[in-house]
This record gives C-alpha cells, sequence and structure tokens, in this order.
C-alpha cells in the first residue's frame, strides 16, 4: 500500500536535542513531516495540594500553532476558551511522562512539558509524548549536574507511536492522509519494559476484534522499538 516504506516502518524520525537556549531541555522532534517543539522547564514550587509534602508534581500543555496546518489554525486565545482537543491531548503527554518518573526525588518542583506543533502531518500527540521525554531527561540532567537535586528520579524511557487499519491494511505510524481515512486508530504509549502506559483506540468507520487488538499492539511494540534504538544516538546528550 504504501510507496516509501513498509507498513510496519516508522517515518524517518530526527530528534534535535537543546533546540532552545532558555528552556532547563528542550528538542525539536521531526516524524517525517510533522514536526513538534518540546521543552521542559522547572519551576521550584508545586500545586496547593502538595505544599509542604516535599514531592513534586508534572504537568504539561499541548497546542498547534496557526501555520502548522494548511488551513490556519485559530490560537485558543483567539477562541477565549482552550480546544478540547487541545485540554484531552495536554491531559495525555503529563500522564505518560508521570509515569516514568519518582516525583518524591525532585523535591517541591514543578516539571511543566510544553509542546508547539510547527508542522502537522499526523501523529502529533505522539511524537508530544517521544519528544518530550528526551526534553525531560535533557532537563533532570541539567539539575543532576548542578547539584539540584541528588538521585536521577528517572526510571524508564518512553515513547510513543500510532497504528490502525486503512482499507483493511494495518499500518504503524500513520501519516495525516492515512490517519484520516482510517477505520480504525490507535495511539500507544510504552516504556522501555515494553509495559503498555497507555492505548487510546477506536473504530472509526469499522470494528476490531481482540485478535486483531494483539496485532495493533505488536505493530506498536515493533515502531516503539525503533524509536528506542533511535535514542541510543541521542546518549551522549541524555
Amino acid at each position: 500500500m504504501r510507496e516509501d516504506r513498509q507498513n510496519d516502518e516508522i517515518r524517518p524520525i530526527k530528534i534535535t536535542p537543546n533546540y532552545l537556549e532558555h528552556p532547563d531541555g528542550s528538542v525539536l522532534i521531526e516524524c517525517g513531516e510533522t514536526k513538534v517543539i518540546c521543552t521542559a522547564m522547572i519551576e521550584n514550587k508545586v500545586p496547593g495540594f502538595l505544599r509542604g509534602k516535599n514531592k513534586g508534581w508534572l504537568s504539561s500543555e499541548y497546542s498547534m500553532l496557526p501555520g502548522s496546518t494548511p488551513t490556519r489554525k485559530i490560537r485558543d486565545i483567539s477562541k477565549g476558551k482552550i480546544d478540547g482537543r487541545s485540554s484531552e491531548i495536554s491531559r495525555l503527554i503529563g500522564r505518560a511522562l508521570r509515569s516514568c518518573i519518582d516525583l518524591d526525588k525532585i523535591g517541591e518542583r514543578t516539571i511543566w512539558l510544553d509542546c508547539d506543533v510547527i508542522s502537522a502531518d499526523g501523529g502529533t500527540r505522539t511524537a508530544s509524548i517521544t519528544g518530550s521525554y528526551i526534553a525531560l531527561r535533557l532537563a533532570i540532567k541539567k539539575y543532576l549536574e548542578d547539584g539540584k537535586i541528588e538521585e536521577d528520579p528517572i526510571n524508564s524511557k518512553v515513547a510513543a507511536i500510532s497504528v490502525g487499519k486503512v482499507n483493511g491494511i494495518k499500518l504503524v505510524d500513520l501519516d495525516f492522509k492515512e490517519d484520516s481515512n482510517a477505520d480504525v486508530d490507535l495511539n500507544v504509549v510504552m516504556n522501555d519494559k515494553l509495559e503498555i502506559i497507555e492505548i487510546q483506540g477506536t473504530g472509526e468507520r469499522d470494528t476490531f476484534s481482540m485478535n486483531e487488538l494483539n496485532e495493533f499492539l505488536e505493530g506498536a511494540k515493533t515502531g516503539i522499538c525503533d524509536i528506542f534504538k533511535y535514542f541510543d544516538i541521542l546518549e551522549k546528550y541524555i
């Protein structure tokens, strides 16, 4: 079906670490034509429900810039409310990354992960999760080197990928054209133990069986393993 890659093959991935000067950690992640700037910034305060407990927090925000799509994406501030999709993805990113960090080890600090999509061609939420992990890793490395925290709180790697079925064919890492025509669409988040952190899945135009679900998860595992192999290239940075 695909002309440029195999059905179980992810798009070319490129992660540029330390992409911005000011954040504690930052990357530009490129998955094909999808490009997201992910930053991690650490504040010396926590939400009210955690004050005095010597425990940290991690939160996330996600947005798509106006020029990220062929038709201009209206900014949330212009609409006077947060886009429901952006809010849902923000919560997904936060849940995914909280799974890999021991927040008891960072003191009363909040880690903010911000994901800004500058080019959208499918898989923006999964790219944001993968890029956010590297941005988080860079920020923690900085704090360890500066002596601001004593022990590495990160206990696993995290990555995410989309899988789906288009015209009866199972695909890994769907681009926008494939995603918009998908009969079944899933987003899968895993750690480097290949344990599932989260599955978001729906039958867009068709249902799917339990056996098919397992096949989708196997495809996701293959794609995420390929992402973890790419992480090895970044070892000197993280």
